[in-house]
């Protein structure tokens, strides 16, 4: 089996808000990787400027923690092989209007402040933030029956 890896998404206000979250969620089981933690919170402060903590300073700081703080978000982690550039790729560009058609972000955003998605940027990035929103306790190890025809062996 290929080498497999955890990564965490979150659905953003605006997706939550435009009711998007099973759409999204089935655009990444549809490509084979497993839901192995998943959780509706609502980000507070403290824990947004946690998450966002590389770009302080940067001036779009104070409005990415403004925006992930002003509604409930869906924060998940994937596994899969390869899941962090299989997330990536299913999300699309970071900047919606330059999101490819097909991708979530092509398909369900215009602009870059609301582009529907986060996802973990590299291995270091998504243990991290796995562990900001998640216990070890509350992910969960299994294996879907449809794996064998999902990852090669």
């Amino acid at each position: 089996m290929s080498y497999m890896e955890r990564t965490l998404i979150i659905v953003k206000p605006e997706g939550v808000q435009r009711g998007l979250i099973g759409n999204v969620l089935a655009r990444f089981e549809q490509r084979g990787l497993t839901i192995v933690g998943l959780k509706l919170i609502q980000i507070t402060p403290e824990l947004a400027e946690n998450h966002y903590g590389v770009h302080k300073g940067k001036p779009f700081y104070a409005g990415l923690v403004k925006h992930i703080t002003s509604g409930p978000v869906v924060v998940g982690v994937l596994e899969g092989p390869r899941a962090i550039s299989v997330v990536r790729t299913t999300m699309g560009a970071t900047n919606a209007s330059e999101a490819l058609p097909g991708t979530i972000r092509g398909d369900y955003a215009l602009e870059i402040g609301f582009n529907i998605i986060h996802g973990s940027d590299g291995p270091e990035t998504a243990k991290q933030e796995i562990n900001l929103f998640f216990k070890p306790e509350e992910l969960l190890d299994y294996t879907l029956p449809t794996s064998k025809w999902v990852y090669e062996q």
